[in-house]
């Protein structure tokens, strides 16, 4: 029996991953004292369970301490096993020491998350100067991708789209997403001038204002990136565009910065709860829990029992 536990904002995803993978969820709170430190309660796990802890992991800081509470707890309750489902990953932009004395973040987040976990699933990390996250997890890993999701998305709500992506870093998407579409695909060169100002390559795309442009990104923080390719594609002449993203983070003033610069319409997957997590990403998710079982997708109805089969 696997049994799903969701840290306070991801009651939705652990109900519907419990659902698809025929697992249970049990309950978990957490209460923050008046002096700001917290305590976990959760539902022991029944004996010998293999336990799976949902927690996204925007604004991290405050999620990881009542993560690792609960991480920990459940060992000492007899889960045979803890994964962590972590649909966004936080810390993986770090990825190399910028200046001497400077902490390689996604390093040592990494070396946290694995000494308290058996596994980690999370949806298409921020691999940059990583080939893949088993340089620097020690635990086993995999990644759900959102593009079949945003692809599906995009065939049912965009006509005749033109898929953008606003830097280099956005190849993988914006190239997987247009084939599965059958549409034209442009990528973007970016000069980051800071945390919140970037400048782009000018392009002619004069042959593509008849398509909907369609702008694809992983991670919607500040919205600097998205935000200076919508001005080009004003100027250009295109029709107003939409901006995917497979994360909103959304700091700061980043959906209005989006809709200043033009956009027409913003939506991302659901790995990140919000207004704007429109395009389900579950289904990818709940695949890439079944690989660690031994990497046998099995059913209910298979002659062998799977831990994931209630």
């Amino acid at each position: 029996m696997t049994t799903f536990y969701a840290m306070p904002g991801n009651e939705h995803l652990a109900t519907v991953l419990a659902g698809r993978l025929g697992g249970s969820v049990a309950t978990l709170a957490l209460h923050r004292f008046p002096d700001r430190e917290s305590v976990v309660r959760l539902e022991p796990p029944s004996r010998a369970a293999d336990a799976v802890l949902v927690c996204t992991m925007d604004d991290p800081d405050p999620k990881l301490v009542p993560l690792l509470f609960a991480a920990r707890t459940l060992r000492e309750e007899g889960a045979r096993s803890v994964g962590l489902v972590a649909p966004y990953l936080a810390y993986m932009r770090q990825d190399r020491r910028f200046m001497p004395g400077e902490s390689v973040s996604s390093r040592h987040f990494a070396a946290i998350l694995s000494e308290h976990f058996d596994w980690l699933v999370t949806v298409d990390p921020h691999l940059h100067r990583y080939r893949s996250l088993d340089d620097i997890y020690s635990i086993q890993t995999a990644v759900a991708h959102s593009a079949p999701a945003i692809a599906q998305w995009i065939v049912a709500s965009v006509p005749k789209p033109v898929i953008i992506g606003p830097d280099e870093e956005s190849r993988q998407w914006a190239q997987e997403v247009a084939t599965l579409v059958d549409a034209p695909c442009m990528v973007m060169a970016k000069q980051r001038l800071g945390d919140r100002d970037v400048s782009i390559s000018t392009a002619d795309m004069t042959e593509w204002r008849d398509r909907t442009p369609v702008l694809i990104d992983d991670i919607v923080s500040t919205g600097a990136t998205l935000a200076a390719q919508l001005a080009h594609l004003r100027e250009s002449g295109l029709p107003p565009a939409i901006c995917v993203g497979v994360h909103g983070l959304f700091a700061d003033d980043a959906v209005a910065r989006l809709e200043r610069a033009g956009a027409s319409y913003i939506v991302t997957t659901t790995t990140i709860p919000g207004a704007f997590a429109g395009i389900d990403i579950s289904e990818s998710i709940a695949a890439s829990i079944r690989t660690m079982d031994g990497g046998e997708q099995r059913t209910s109805n298979d002659a062998h029992t799977s831990k994931w089969t209630a």
